[in-house]
């Protein structure tokens, strides 16, 4: 797993993908490599991974995937780095 940095602006975040810089919010919240954030020492796992396998399994109510969003901008907002998952070099993968 890679450790990308954040490069924050404002409000906004931002990491070095394999497609080029690419804006945290509204990319790597809905790309499948993204499985961490990392927030001072310790690495937060996305809040996306588990209410997206619930949500396909019928144990989940659309309303969690909202919770999961505002969780993930404020991890993101706390952090440093995220985790990548993407040894391979290919980028952004749609999560859903």
């Amino acid at each position: 797993m890679k450790i990308l940095p954040l490069r924050k602006e404002k409000d906004n975040a931002y990491v070095a993908c394999a497609t080029g810089e690419v804006e945290v919010h509204r990319t790597c919240s809905y790309c499948t490599h993204c499985k961490s954030i990392q927030v001072g020492v310790r690495m937060m796992p996305s809040p996306y991974d588990g209410t997206v396998a619930k949500l396909r399994s019928g144990r989940a109510e659309p309303e969690q995937l909202m919770e999961s969003a505002m969780q993930f901008n404020s991890l993101v907002r706390d952090g440093t780095a995220l985790g990548c998952a993407d040894e391979g070099g290919k980028g952004y993968i749609a999560r859903f």
